[in-house]
């Protein structure tokens, strides 16, 4: 068994420059989305991924024989399916609003579970060498955060760009973080040399990809922030300042008058104010956190979603019907909703 304080040593040196670099992507991200909880509990889920993988493989049967086929082609598939599992409810229950949210949630559960990883390999394998280990469990860190992160970058672009949540989204971003697995067990051999060069390949395509996703979220978040924001103010003025007959939504509303009571006709116009409020209102904290300034919270933002949820009931599931092509149903406005109520 190794000395208590070398074993510290090792696994340190080994992860702490990860999560150094979690904290840059935190660092980086212009709208600081997601919370120090978020990442704790991300964290967390990934050592619980990772338990789960080692009594699935103990299942198995698994020796020293074929070890080592499971490493290259069964490892790969069992444990991104299992890491990227939180991120697939996350996504589908529309809580994660850009790209690099996902991504900087991916990357914190590939964390943990690299964490659970090291620790119980420097614990069975006896490694004296500071030296190998520092290199080997940096590169599988990097790995698996790398990787996840990856299946939530491709993963929440393709929800964006479908509007659509379907399982089937969630199948490229998958495969890639299998295949990227897949080579660095094939690529690892068990000498210094083939960590080292491993590790160092790890290092330069690994943030490459991260500030590439980074560049093109921050991108699509300001395009989005931009028309988005417009949209919202001009149909809210235009509802509020009484000019509404006029425009193609009075037009709209003044042709379904015979399908509902007059009371519930003005429900649904009080229900689409409401919502563009919220949007707006969630649009504008983006902005100003992007800003650099900290926004409190709204005490009023919780008596207007109950006032939603009363509309809701009187307006009944046929007058939502009659408002959505008003009411953007992507998984990011959405999302905007979740952040005002958390």
């Amino acid at each position: 068994m190794n000395n208590p304080l070398h074993f510290s040593a090792q696994v340190g040196l080994s992860l702490i420059p990860v999560f150094l670099f979690l904290a840059v992507l935190v660092y980086l991200d212009s709208y600081k989305l997601v919370h120090l909880k978020s990442i704790l509990v991300a964290i967390g889920v990934g050592c619980v991924a990772a338990g789960l993988s080692w009594l699935l493989y103990s299942s198995l049967g698994a020796d020293a024989a074929n070890a080592g086929a499971y490493a290259r082609y069964g490892a790969p598939v069992v444990e991104e399916i299992l890491k990227a599992l939180y991120l697939f409810i996350l996504i589908r229950a529309g809580k994660v609003g850009f790209m690099v949210d996902a991504g900087i949630q991916g990357f914190a559960i590939g964390a943990g579970f690299a964490l659970v990883e090291n620790v119980y390999y420097l614990g069975s394998l006896n490694e004296t060498n500071l030296l190998v280990w520092i290199i080997r469990g940096f590169g599988t860190a990097i790995m698996h955060g790398g990787a996840t992160a990856i299946v939530g970058v491709i993963t929440k672009n393709l929800v964006d760009v479908r509007n659509s949540s379907s399982p089937l989204m969630f199948v490229p971003g998958l495969v890639t973080a299998i295949v990227v697995h897949a080579l660095f067990n094939h690529l690892i051999p068990g000498n210094v040399l083939g960590p080292v060069a491993t590790t160092a390949v790890t290092l330069i395509v690994i943030p490459a990809l991260m500030l590439a996703a980074f560049t093109r979220s921050e991108q699509v978040t300001r395009e989005w922030l931009g028309v988005g924001f417009d949209n919202d103010a001009e149909l809210l003025t235009v509802i509020t300042t009484g000019g509404i007959a006029k425009t193609r939504i009075g037009q709209y509303l003044d042709s379904i008058q015979s399908k509902f009571p007059a009371a519930v006709v003005v429900d649904i116009l009080c229900y689409l104010r409401l919502y563009l409020e919220l949007a707006i209102q969630a649009k504008g904290i983006l902005l100003m956190r992007e800003s650099g300034f900290n926004v409190d919270p709204d005490p009023k933002v919780q008596a207007k979603f109950d006032e939603m949820t009363y509309l809701e009931k009187s307006i009944g599931k046929t007058g939502l019907l009659a408002l959505s092509p008003f009411l953007r149903t992507s998984s990011r406005n959405l999302w905007q909703m979740h952040m005002l109520k958390s």
